[in-house]
């Protein structure tokens, strides 16, 4: 990689601010003391060590949870530099650690060209929440350590011994009294390892658990850089061109970009800034958006794919079946949207749009093949959309002409106020009976489905419109779907699948999760999408009220219970539900709907990437993935009806 050539000693190093109020307010820094947080203590110490492998410097980074939850970071970087700092009067690394937004990816003369930091604050705020943390460094022929309890200096930075390579070595324990876990998720820590590894070509990650008697361990290299991260989002699809078409720019905004189309008919795209996942996308994303849609319609017009009767190809048709990712280094980034995850530097829609529109039209020009595959997709995508277009207007028009645009299963509620109103999504007749009986009409609507859905996985829009099982979800809602999806539009604040605890019920549930996610995003975004839990016991005895039980954990608590109240096991009936029908209105409304007792899973999305996998992997065309998933996981499968 190649080397920025900067300083990077004390006088690289500002100092902005003190170290006040990160342990007052620790949601301030690192977004929440839950176990989400406290992944994002080890991206903030992984981060210093990529920022030195963006300048050239670093080739190898490990991370280790020693026992107890100890995380431990080493880098081959320069090592963080010791001379005492012009401003603080203390060593440069004390700095660092101790002074809020001291580091080196401040200003035209910083320790960086570009970092994936935010603000700089990484170190001291994980010093500042960390029990005790202990800092090696490597550098000018020599060892040095220093130590810090709770964000304060207990050992100055001191020669230990000397070294012939350079580097720095951070171990900290997250403290127990901010942070609600210290049990670290391995996977989640290995799947960003692995997404910054993709992003950083050529850079070798390692991570390993040792708190478990046989420590897991991973590995993370990808000299392909963004190519090896597209083959890997499409490992479980068909594609339409074998290889990803690569493109690499420098400059003073360095742009990467690996596009792959599969036959598949959702969009995936993913933006990232300085290794920062951009899930709102921004500047890079409008720019590679525009670059696309004219590059295939010029191609298409100079190579006669469209006619000049023809209109031209919309980028929603152009982008069916891509996976994409976009990557910028931007020296000083601005974020905006709700979660700052948005990029507002104008400068770069143009950097991107005119590298793509040169790169692609060269590429498509010398690969006459891969273009014409790809476009017979899009032209056959812009007739689907065509299709769906006068399938929605008949939609449209025939719900006018009825005396109501509801559909004729669904029971509504008397609010209107969409906020205060949930409509139960039923699997069913029968269960649809007993919730129709038993909800609170006020607030609570009830629509019956009955029968398979279509699998969206497999199916354009046009199929969708006018389908007798997903239309009334579609109406009822009453947002839209796809492009035209408004989510100020809802109907109902929560839409809630009920089905029932079974195989038959969990595929119904994928069914709609995975209809949802492909064309109704924003509702799992905006946290609208439940699932309702049903009990899957009741225990019952003579004069004794009913005891209901969710899983197989609060049956075995309730037996002990009940036999500390002198109850015994034998003299118990239980009853194990087999689907919602056979629960009375009273009883599903107690169990299942009742917001004082009820328990509701709302579904989220942390992860798009992860969850288009599972998607693509449970309901897509590809076989053999699928099959491997299933003889992974059925070692785990409970309760399974045969």
């Amino acid at each position: 990689m190649e080397k920025y050539n900067h300083k990077y000693g004390a006088e690289q190093i500002q100092v902005l601010e003190g170290l006040e109020a990160v342990r007052k307010r620790p949601g301030m820094y690192i977004g929440s003391t839950s176990v989400r947080g406290l992944h994002h203590m080890v991206y903030e110490i992984v981060d210093n060590g990529v920022d030195e492998a963006l300048a050239g410097y670093c080739t190898e980074i490990n991370v280790v949870i020693e026992k107890g939850n100890i995380i431990s970071v080493k880098d081959n970087g320069r090592g963080i530099p010791i001379e005492i700092h012009p401003k603080t009067h203390i060593s440069t690394a004390e700095t660092v650690y101790t002074v809020l937004h001291a580091g080196g990816k401040f200003g035209g003369d910083s320790g960086y060209k570009v970092s994936g930091g935010l603000h700089g604050v990484g170190a001291s705020v994980v010093n500042a929440l960390s029990a005790w943390t202990e800092v090696t460094i490597a550098r000018d022929g020599g060892l040095f350590q220093m130590s810090f309890e709770k964000g304060k200096t207990v050992k100055k930075l001191e020669k230990i011994g000397e070294s012939k390579t350079t580097g720095t070595k951070v171990r900290f324990l997250a403290d127990d009294t901010i942070f609600e876990s210290l049990d670290y998720e391995y996977e989640v820590l290995e799947k960003r390892l692995r997404e910054i590894a993709f992003l950083t070509k050529g850079l070798k990650i390692t991570i390993e658990d040792q708190r478990e008697e046989t420590p897991k361990k991973a590995e993370f290299c990808y000299e392909g850089g963004l190519n090896s991260f597209v083959e890997y989002l499409n490992k479980n699809k068909e594609k339409i061109h074998p290889k990803p078409i690569y493109i690499e720019k420098g400059g003073e905004i360095p742009v990467e970009i690996a596009i792959q189309y599969t036959t598949s008919y959702s969009e995936n795209i993913y933006t990232f800034v300085n290794n920062i996942n951009t899930i709102e996308g921004g500047t890079h994303l409008e720019g590679f958006k525009r670059a696309l849609t004219k590059v295939f319609n010029d191609y298409a017009r100079s190579h006669n794919i469209l006619k000049e009767k023809d209109n031209n190809l919309q980028g929603e048709d152009i982008r069916e079946g891509i996976t994409a990712v976009v990557s910028v280094k931007v020296k000083e980034p601005q974020f905006e949207g709700q979660t700052k995850t948005k990029l507002g530097n104008s400068e770069v829609t143009g950097v991107v749009q005119s590298m793509v529109n040169e790169a692609l039209s060269t590429f498509l020009e010398e690969n006459p093949q891969v273009a014409k595959a790809i476009l017979e997709k899009c032209v056959s995508a812009s007739r689907a959309r065509e299709a769906a277009r006068k399938a929605r207007e008949l939609v449209r028009k025939k719900s006018n002409l009825e005396t109501s645009t509801l559909p004729g299963k669904l029971a509504d509620c008397s609010s209107k106020v969409a906020d205060e109103c949930e409509v139960y999504i039923v699997e069913g007749d029968s269960a649809g009976g007993s919730a129709k009986q038993g909800r609170d009409r006020k607030f609570q609507a009830i629509l019956p489905l009955w029968g398979k859905m279509l699998n969206v996985e497999k199916a354009r829009a046009d199929k969708i419109y006018g389908n007798d099982k997903l239309n009334p979800v579609i109406v009822a809602i009453g947002a839209g779907i796809g492009s035209d999806f408004d989510i100020t539009k809802i109907r109902y604040g929560k839409v809630i699948i009920m089905a029932d605890a079974d195989v038959d019920g969990a595929h119904i549930r994928t069914l709609l999760l995975t209809f949802f996610f492909r064309y109704m995003r924003p509702l799992i975004e905006n946290g609208n999408v439940y699932l309702a839990q049903p009990p899957l016991y009741k225990l019952s005895k003579k004069g004794m009220e009913d005891v209901y039980c969710y899983t197989e954990e609060d049956l075995e608590k309730s037996y002990k219970e009940l036999a500390e109240k002198g109850i015994a096991r034998e003299t118990l009936s239980l009853q194990r539900y087999k689907g919602l029908g056979e629960m009375n209105p009273e009883q599903l409304w107690e169990t299942t709907m009742n917001p004082e007792t009820r328990i509701l899973i709302k579904v989220t999305m942390e992860d798009a990437i992860k969850a288009d996998e599972i998607f693509t992997l449970l309901m897509g065309d590809e076989v053999e993935p699928r099959r491997e998933f299933i003889q992974k996981n059925a070692k785990y499968v409970k309760n399974l009806d045969i």
